[in-house]
């Protein structure tokens, strides 16, 4: 997978290479042979969706200040398809869990994440979402969110840059694009 001159201050355009995970969901997808109106069509509606993602903000602690920045006009996430912020999980696509979870809030966020409308993604965002951070051996802090809610994207930092973040978002979208989006309909069936 080929990425072309991608520039975020701070961020190498080298590490946006490599990508071991997703250059072997490509490797398995060119292997199993996909046909060429499923792949063609498949494309389209992941460049669609890749591109029109709706964050539901969790945010909990300092994390929360980092990604209200990256809605602000100098890093502007509006340009890679995140721009519409939903209050709503019926209306989301994904869950932007940024900061501490403690123990009482996880059901509101298993919660949250149940009612919304499936393909659904979850971003950790922050040590504390991740490890649970400096109070990661404390009694009421859920030390991994992936205990409670599946996580595709991590973002590490305490808290992240907002450019690590852009960095995390392209990653969800990049995600995205390499999804059967058809043939996982059929398999439904």
């Amino acid at each position: 997978m080929e990425v072309k001159n991608i520039y975020i201050k701070g961020i190498k355009h080298e590490e946006f290479n490599d990508n071991e995970y997703l250059e072997n969901m490509v490797q398995e997808l060119r292997a199993g042979g996909v046909d060429i109106m499923t792949g063609a069509l498949d494309d389209l509606i992941n460049w669609g969706r890749s591109n029109s993602v709706w964050p539901l903000t969790f945010a909990t602690s300092c994390c929360g200040i980092e990604f209200m920045s990256v809605g602000a006009a100098r890093h502007d996430f509006a340009r890679f398809g995140f721009e519409v912020t939903r209050s709503s999980p019926r209306q989301a696509d994904v869950i932007i869990v940024a900061g501490t979870i403690v123990h009482k809030m996880a059901p509101i966020l298993k919660r949250l994440y149940d009612q919304m409308a499936e393909p659904k993604y979850i971003i950790a965002m922050g040590s504390c979402a991740i490890s649970g951070g400096p109070f990661c051996n404390s009694y009421h802090v859920v030390n991994d969110i992936n205990e409670v809610v599946p996580v595709d994207v991590y973002i590490p930092g305490c808290p992240p840059r907002p450019e690590a973040l852009l960095y995390g978002m392209m990653q969800l979208q990049r995600k995205i694009k390499l999804e059967n989006f058809l043939r996982k309909a059929k398999e439904k069936k």
